[in-house]
């Protein structure tokens, strides 16, 4: 939601300014800024993510996230080790799974490898979950694609439970923060959204789908709740690139244009509509101060909590992708949390007196 004040405020703050439990846990006393990468398949890519990583670091980022994925290219398929790797070479930086998918491993020792990341990187462990879309995957890992969701939450529910255990006994599935690293769920349609809201987990938003999506997606996520009244973290994925030079524009919008051609097959029918949708419906790319306007709007339309930002284009001179960072950092997203906390703080002003 909107810039809230840091823990030690006041009391007699209004409650609107105070951050929620949720907020607190998940480091977002005020909206974050964050940086989604892919797999590191080459000795060329590893450096580059990790030049992305002291980048992010520098830049007083919130967090780093990766996905998992396997079978295709620029897939991560372990990412847990990778970001073991990140964690150890930074101070402040968060680490997050945007996707990591319960259905392919047994429990036990993917609970012991979570807890393990957590206590090594002393509590800045995040944990989106996924059940994974694509067939092919699901068959390779002997997972039928209808037991999906049910080995999902059969997982989630041993996963817990050791967590618990080994909090209670401090055995090798005890965690740094109690009563475990934060967790959200990635979802795309009304059976994913479903799933997350039973659980009482935020949803965590594709940088494919448009923004109206997104909107609807957390009416519905926000309506099923066991509590509807109680906010929800608001953490979304969205691909950015700012620059003022309309050649290095025109690039990023062909880069993106491109990337999904060819790469539809065995993708869910909310992502195929999202792809089919105009381009700047699913990302964010303008001049700083479109970029700017855009993003206050956007803050202002979904609440974010936590954007997590796409800042890679293939063939695009990495330098000028590192500028889009940085100035999305020091420039655009100060503006956008100035907006957020104005609009916050702004006196709800009282209907007119009828004669």
């Amino acid at each position: 939601m909107p810039a809230r004040n840091s823990p030690l405020d006041s009391p007699a703050d209004p409650p609107s300014l105070r951050p929620t439990r949720a907020q607190q846990a998940w480091g977002l006393v005020t909206p974050c800024l964050g940086v989604s990468l892919g797999g590191s398949h080459t000795q060329d890519q590893v450096e580059r993510h990790r030049r992305w990583v002291l980048l992010a670091e520098a830049e007083g980022l919130h967090s780093v996230w990766l996905p998992e994925m396997h079978f295709t290219t620029g897939a991560c398929a372990a990412p847990l080790i990778e970001l073991a790797g990140y964690a150890a070479s930074t101070r402040t930086l968060r680490f997050g799974t945007t996707s990591l998918l319960l259905p392919l491993h047994p429990p036990d020792p993917l609970a012991a490898e979570i807890a393990a990341l957590d206590r090594l990187s002393r509590g800045r462990l995040l944990v989106g979950l996924g059940r994974g879309f694509n067939k092919r995957m699901l068959e390779a890992f002997d997972v039928p694609p209808a037991e999906k969701r049910d080995r999902f939450d059969a997982a989630l529910d041993r996963i817990l439970a050791l967590w618990a255990e080994g909090n209670e006994k401090n055995t090798a599935f005890a965690t740094f923060q109690k009563p475990h690293p934060p967790l959200a769920v990635a979802a795309f349609g009304p059976k994913g959204l479903s799933q997350a809201a039973r659980r009482g987990l935020p949803y965590l938003a594709s940088p494919v789908e448009t923004l109206d999506q997104i909107a609807d997606n957390q009416a519905r996520h926000r309506a099923e709740l066991p509590d509807p009244s109680q906010p929800s973290l608001s953490l979304v994925m969205r691909t950015v690139f700012v620059s003022d030079d309309a050649n290095e524009l025109a690039a990023a919008r062909q880069s993106l244009a491109q990337e999904m051609s060819g790469r539809r097959a065995g993708m869910p029918r909310a992502i195929q509509k999202a792809l089919d949708s105009p381009l700047n419906e699913r990302a964010v790319i303008g001049t700083t101060r479109e970029v700017t306007d855009r993003l206050i709007a956007d803050q202002a339309r979904l609440g974010i909590d936590l954007l997590i930002v796409r800042p890679q284009f293939a063939k695009m001179d990495p330098a000028s992708l590192e500028r889009s960072l940085i100035r999305l950092a020091q420039e655009i997203w100060p503006a956008v949390t100035a907006s957020a906390a104005s609009a916050l703080s702004e006196p709800k002003l009282s209907p007119p007196l009828r004669a």
